[in-house]
């Protein structure tokens, strides 16, 4: 064997071996316990686990592992995206995906890689609901860990059910909570005793979920009075929840919303701040604002502020975002080609009203963008619990594409005012720790899975780093970036 091609097979292959060992040298090691120790060091793993980590040059390899030389590189955790929609197709409706099979089966198993494709070796998919789909997700030869929050907890006819026909909503929407108010509108195949709190939370646990989706959505547009929890409600799916173990999950956007689900006991918020109400039209954080921020930060509530959310729907009135090098890379070339005809910008109707210029789309998204950089900024300031997370994607738009969704994510929040300490710890540590998972994920130490990225750059130092990665180690497994790009 030539000596290139048993390098290559030491890189790649020797993990393979039931307790082969693998020596990562010559790194420099990034980890969020010890961030004040950046210093060269080694990386010992064994099948999917880390068993050993060496600060200091000059260890020597253990006999019979498998060499890796970091060329002097930066060794991160895995990175960790806590708000992820898998079963969705960025660009497309669910009439359209289901028509253009093809094209979905190629951009699904593209998919995983591209997340991979930015280090990020950890999934939360906030939303399972098909059990049958993220199974087959795992069973593809590359792709993150993946853990969920099972089939999303709904109030009947409420947010995001709403979005779906009524002959479709309870089959798409299957774990809903019976509301003897919409009694007429709920089919009379289902009986209130079997869609109570208790029941859903315990479909949801019955998953193997780590964490339990609810929402507090009035809606918006011509649906703007949708059916939502109560406090009672909203207080005994709490209870039951953490009875379960589950981490508790509110989606809310607005002032209200987010309100009511900190008054409630959330564990995580599950999006940012830019509908502040009756308050929206202030230029400055209202004090109302900052007294609910300061309670978040004082009971230290997982916070994500999914800034893609309005950021992806900007990409429509962005005439440069689809020629976005990175995108080539990300999406089979077909489904890229489709996004860039009039077909494939669809969505384009719900970003810009008829006749609107792209410039005045742009303007009208810059005020909820100004208000969610605001509030990012305040709790920022006051180092809040602030936990990765991207929406991906966030709707039906192609400006949420995985991975590069993330690294995006990662230049707003910078540019609003998170540290690069603090957006790297958001997106190992602080994940790790509010979804329970710090003893498998989240920092580079001894008995935790061997989920690393070898970066070029530190990502302490610079944005782009996230943009540098060389490569992913997922359960001890290696993957040189370029191998996981659309059509290698």
């Amino acid at each position: 064997m030539k000596l290139t091609s048993l390098l290559a097979c030491l890189l790649v292959c020797a993990p393979a071996f039931a307790g082969q060992q693998t020596w990562i040298t010559n790194v420099k090691l990034v980890s969020p316990e010890k961030l004040d120790r950046i210093e060269s060091g080694s990386v010992l793993i064994e099948d999917e686990r880390i068993v050993r980590v060496e600060r200091g040059a000059g260890r020597a390899a253990p006999a019979g592992a498998a060499v890796v030389d970091g060329q002097g590189y930066y060794l991160t955790p895995g990175l960790i995206d806590s708000h992820v929609h898998l079963y969705a197709v960025p660009g497309m409706s669910f009439e359209q995906a289901f028509k253009m099979t093809p094209m979905v089966d190629a951009y699904f198993a593209q998919m995983p890689r591209s997340y991979l494709y930015y280090g990020y070796t950890t999934l939360i998919d906030l939303a399972a609901g098909s059990r049958e789909f993220i199974n087959r997700v795992k069973a593809m030869p590359q792709h993150p860990d993946i853990y969920d929050c099972g089939p999303p907890l709904v109030m009947a006819n409420g947010y995001p059910s709403s979005f779906v026909p009524p002959e479709l909503r309870y089959q798409m929407f299957t774990n809903f909570i019976y509301d003897p108010a919409q009694k007429d509108r709920i089919p009379s195949r289902f009986k209130p005793e079997d869609y109570t709190p208790a029941k859903g939370v315990a479909r949801v646990k019955a998953e193997g979920a780590i964490c339990l989706k609810t929402h507090y959505e009035r809606g918006f547009g011509k649906d703007h009075n949708l059916p939502v929890m109560s406090p009672a409600t909203y207080a005994e799916v709490r209870q039951l929840a953490h009875q379960a173990k589950l981490v508790l999950v509110t989606h809310g956007n607005s002032l209200e919303a987010q309100t009511f689900a900190v008054n409630g006991g959330t564990d995580v918020l599950a999006h940012g701040l830019w509908n502040w109400g009756a308050l929206n039209k202030a230029q400055e954080l209202p004090p109302e604002i900052k007294q609910l921020l300061d309670k978040i930060v004082e009971r230290k509530i997982g916070y994500q502020p999914t800034m893609q959310v309005l950021y992806g729907l900007r990409a429509y009135v962005d005439p440069d975002y689809l020629n976005t090098p990175a995108l080539a890379k990300l999406l089979p070339p077909a489904m890229l080609a489709w996004l860039k005809t009039p077909e494939g910008a669809w969505f384009k109707s719900e970003v810009a009203e008829d006749g609107e210029t792209d410039e005045a789309a742009r303007q009208g998204l810059e005020a909820p963008l100004r208000r969610q950089r605001q509030v990012v900024a305040y709790l920022a300031s006051k180092d809040a619990n602030f936990l990765f997370g991207t929406d991906t994607p966030s709707s039906p738009t192609y400006g949420n594409v995985p991975g590069l969704n993330g690294y995006l994510e990662m230049q707003n929040l910078h540019q609003a005012g998170l540290s690069l300490t603090q957006l790297f710890k958001a997106a190992t540590i602080n994940n790790a720790r509010a979804f329970h998972l710090e003893t498998e994920v989240g920092s580079i130490e001894p008995g935790k899975l061997a989920n690393l990225v070898l970066m070029k750059e530190s990502p302490l130092q610079d944005i782009r780093a996230y943009d540098s990665v060389q490569t992913v180690w997922v359960r001890g497994k290696p993957a040189a970036r370029d191998s996981l790009a659309a059509g290698r």
